[in-house]
C-alpha cells in the first residue's frame, strides 16, 4: 500500500493537518511513527487503517486486511466484552465458534477472562483497553495500526502485545503505531517516520542504523526526476555518476526500497545491487550489474 501526496482537512476551507505525504507500507515490517501532540500522528493512522479517506492526493495498492486500535476507545457499546470480540470476528469472516475461541484466548492472555461477561460500559478503562486490543489482533490482520495502544494497559498486558506485535510481524503482517514511550520495541523497529510540518520525515531507527547486512543500490530517474520521498528503510543517499544516486539501506528494507524504485511514477531504473556483510566492510559482489562498484568502502 502506497500513499501518494495524501493530504487531509477536516471541513471546507479548513486547515491542513496533513499534505504532501508519501510513504510506501511494505509487507512483514514495523513501523513507529512519531511526532508532536497535535501534528497530525492520529490523522495518518487513520488513513492508514482506512477509516478516514485523504481530502488530495491517493492511496494505491492492494488494501490488506486491517485492524485499527484507536486512541479512545468507545467502551458504551450494547455489549458484553465477548459479545462485542465476537460480534467483531463476525464482521472479520469468522465463524461464532471460532470468534469465541478467539475472543476467549485473547482476553485470557490480556488478563482479562474474569471480565468476559461484563457488559463494556461497566468495564475499567485499563480492561476497555485489554478488549480494544484483542479485537484488533482477533483475525490475525494483515496490517494492524495502533493509536497508543499500550496506553492505560498494566505491565503484563503491555509485555504481552509486546509479544502479540511480534507475532504479528513474524507471520508476515505490517504494524504501524504510535506510543509515547520511545523505548518501545525500539530493537525492532524496521523504519521510523516523524510528522511535522504537515509532512512525514523518514528518521534512522536503532536498527537501521546497527551493523548487519547493507545493500547499495544505484538508480537513476528521468530526466529532473526528484527521488521520491518516505523511501523504505530511510536509505543513505550519496550521488553517483551521470546524474544517479546511491542508496545504502539494511537488507531487510531492500526489497521493500526496490519496490518503491520501480513502481515510482516516473520509475526509476536500478543501475546496479552490491551486497556487504557490514556498514564496513568491502562489497561481496554486484548482484545487479556487470562490475562491483570500485569506489565501494
Amino acid at each position: 500500500m502506497n500513499l501518494r501526496g495524501v493530504g487531509r482537512r477536516y471541513g471546507l476551507g479548513g486547515p491542513w493537518v496533513l499534505r504532501g505525504v508519501d510513504l510506501d507500507v511494505p509487507a512483514h515490517a514495523l513501523l513507529r511513527i512519531e511526532g508532536a501532540n497535535g501534528t497530525g500522528k492520529s490523522t495518518l493512522l487513520r488513513l492508514l487503517a482506512g477509516i478516514d479517506a485523504p481530502t488530495e492526493g491517493r492511496i494505491t495498492g492492494r488494501r490488506p486486511r486491517t485492524a485499527y486500535v484507536p486512541e479512545r476507545f468507545p467502551a458504551a457499546l450494547p455489549f458484553t466484552a465477548t459479545g462485542y470480540l465476537v460480534h467483531l470476528g463476525r464482521i472479520h469472516g469468522l465463524r461464532t465458534s471460532e470468534a469465541a475461541d478467539r475472543a476467549q484466548s485473547w482476553l485470557a492472555r490480556f488478563g482479562a477472562a474474569g471480565h468476559a461477561r461484563t457488559p463494556l460500559a461497566e468495564l475499567s478503562k485499563g480492561t476497555s483497553q485489554k478488549v480494544a486490543v484483542a479485537q484488533a489482533l482477533l483475525a490475525e490482520p494483515e496490517l494492524l495500526v495502533l493509536d497508543e495502544a499500550w496506553t492505560g494497559l498494566d505491565t503484563a498486558a503491555r509485555d504481552e502485545l509486546d509479544r502479540a506485535v511480534a507475532e504479528r510481524v513474524a507471520a508476515g503482517s505490517t504494524v504501524v503505531f504510535v506510543d509515547h514511550d520511545p523505548r518501545r520495541l525500539a530493537g525492532a523497529v524496521d523504519a521510523v517516520f516523524r510528522v511535522e510540518g504537515h509532512g512525514l520525515a523518514a528518521v534512522p531507527s536503532a536498527r537501521t542504523e546497527a551493523t548487519g547486512p547493507r545493500v547499495r543500490i544505484e538508480a537513476a530517474g528521468p530526466l529532473g526526476a526528484a527521488l521520491p520521498t518516505g523511501l523504505p528503510g530511510a536509505p543513505a543517499r550519496t550521488p553517483a555518476a551521470d546524474g544517479g544516486v546511491r542508496l545504502t539501506v539494511a537488507a531487510a528494507h531492500s526489497d521493500a526500497l526496490l519496490r518503491a524504485l520501480l513502481t515510482a511514477r516516473p520509475p526509476w531504473h536500478i543501475r546496479h545491487l552490491t551486497t556487504t556483510p557490514g556498514p564496513a566492510t568491502r562489497d561481496q559482489g554486484a548482484v545487479v550489474g556487470t562490475d562491483p562498484d570500485p569506489e565501494a568502502p
